[in-house]
This record gives structure tokens, C-alpha cells and sequence, in this order.
């Protein structure tokens, strides 16, 4: 009996340092983008000052209007930041539902694409109408985040990333594919990208290179997800991640005649 007892403590104990080992990548991939957010924010705080001088300065209607339009603008996109940020970070549910593939992708572009502008990249998303899949949106945004990151430094500066996302329902997956033109991963380096530990980053000046989490992460998430992962790899062409979720129906509109009737 105390030995089942202290079974169950180690699994519950080794569920929770998993978790807390989830919530910790998440705040490390924040924490690599968060130097390429503070320059978007200063953008937009120079925008805000700059017409909210020029408002003053001119009394003339047609200006002042001009302005006002220009700052609403600009606090509109500092408040999508700030909102998909607080989301991605603070987003631990555990639900799988139902989710929008391509939604779940552009939320994570809105945080990501100012560094890759920095760092001069050029993304392109290829998704063709909505896809669903049964996911969790939380674990998924962090998942593509982690491999967006992983293409942005793989490519150095400049380069090409490309997200495309198809719904093969005679499989019965909803597939999304994240694929860079960076330096690619060596033969011998590929089959150990998914072991805990392993990584192909070289250190920094500072001396930080990757701590071998990601990927691992990343598998075991696709795992739990009943899904599968790819990884097809060229030395100085690129790399190319395929992910596969199980695929659900586009939810069912409500018609005009239920809502009446729901309300009668």
C-alpha cells in the first residue's frame, strides 16, 4: 500500500514539475522577444507624441481630426500587442477544443512579427480558408512560438518563413508547417533534436546558447495531442516542421430562425 501511495506521489510530482517546466518555456520564449517589442512600443509611443504635438500645434479641424485618427491607430495596435502577450502568457488551460488553425497562427504572428522584421525576415502564411483542429490553443501558440523563434535564429539575418496550413480530412488531419531558408540541421544532429537536453545552438556572446527544452517540449505536446511531428532538414537550405492534429468540423452556424426562437 505505501508503495502505491508513493507511486502516485512520484507521478503527480513529476505531472507538476511538467507543467511548471511548460509555464518556464513559455516565459523564456516571451523573454526572447521582448527586446523587439519594447522597439515596437517605442515606435508607437513616437507616433502618439509626435501627432499628439501636432494636434496642439494646428487648430485647425481637418489636422486635429487627421491626428486623433493617427493615435487612436497606433494605441489600436499597442492594444493588440499587449492583449496577445498577456494572452499567450497567462493562457494555462488545459481544455482541447475546437480551434481555428489559422487564428491560432496569426495570434502568434501579432507577437513575433516585429522581431522578424528586425532581424529582416520575411514571413509568409499560406492558409486557404479555415482549418479545424482539436487542440489546445494555449500549448499550440507555444509550440509554433517556440519553432518560429527556433527558424528566426537559424536563418541569422534575412531569410524566408513560410507557415502554411491545410486540412487533409481524407487522413484525418489538420496540418500546419512551419519552414525556414536558414542553415539547416546536420544528419548526424537531426535524429537528436527531440532529446531533452540535446541542442544544435551554438552560444551567444554572452555565452547563453539553447537549453535543449524546446523541441522535446514540443513533441511531447504534439503527443498529447494524439498527433504527429515531422522534421525534414537540409545543411544551408533550411528546415521544415510538419504538425499534425487530429481535425474537427467547422463549428455550426447559428441560423437567424434558431436565435429567434431560442429568444421567444
Amino acid at each position: 500500500m505505501d508503495s502505491e501511495c508513493r507511486t502516485e506521489e512520484l507521478i503527480q510530482r513529476i505531472s507538476t514539475l511538467e507543467e511548471e517546466l511548460l509555464r518556464a518555456q513559455r516565459l523564456s520564449s516571451v523573454g526572447a522577444l521582448a527586446s523587439s517589442i519594447t522597439h515596437e512600443f517605442n515606435n508607437i509611443l513616437t507616433t502618439v507624441i509626435n501627432y499628439a504635438k501636432m494636434g496642439v500645434r494646428h487648430k485647425d479641424e481637418k489636422t486635429r481630426d487627421r491626428c486623433l485618427d493617427r493615435i487612436l491607430s497606433a494605441s489600436q495596435r499597442a492594444a493588440v500587442i499587449t492583449t496577445g502577450m498577456l494572452s499567450y502568457a497567462r493562457n494555462t488551460s488545459s481544455r482541447i477544443e475546437s480551434h481555428d488553425l489559422h487564428r491560432v497562427a496569426e495570434d502568434v504572428l501579432v507577437l513575433v512579427r516585429k522581431d522578424l522584421q528586425i532581424h529582416r525576415v520575411n514571413v509568409e502564411l499560406d492558409a486557404p480558408g479555415t482549418v479545424w483542429a482539436k487542440i489546445n490553443s494555449s500549448q499550440v501558440q507555444q509550440l509554433l512560438m517556440n519553432l518560429i523563434v527556433n527558424a528566426r535564429q537559424a536563418m541569422r539575418e534575412g531569410g524566408r518563413l513560410h507557415i502554411s496550413i491545410r486540412d487533409n480530412a481524407g487522413d484525418g488531419w489538420a496540418e500546419i508547417a512551419v519552414a525556414d531558408s536558414g542553415c539547416g540541421i546536420a544528419p548526424e544532429k537531426l535524429k537528436h533534436i527531440f532529446d531533452a537536453f540535446y541542442s544544435t545552438k551554438k552560444p551567444d556572446e554572452n555565452g547563453q546558447g539553447g537549453t535543449g527544452l524546446g523541441l522535446a517540449l514540443c513533441r511531447r505536446i504534439v503527443e498529447a495531442h494524439k498527433g504527429r511531428i515531422r522534421v525534414e532538414s537540409e545543411v544551408g537550405r533550411g528546415t521544415t516542421f510538419t504538425l499534425k492534429f487530429p481535425r474537427a468540423e467547422a463549428p455550426a452556424l447559428i441560423t437567424s430562425r434558431e436565435v429567434v426562437t431560442a429568444a421567444g
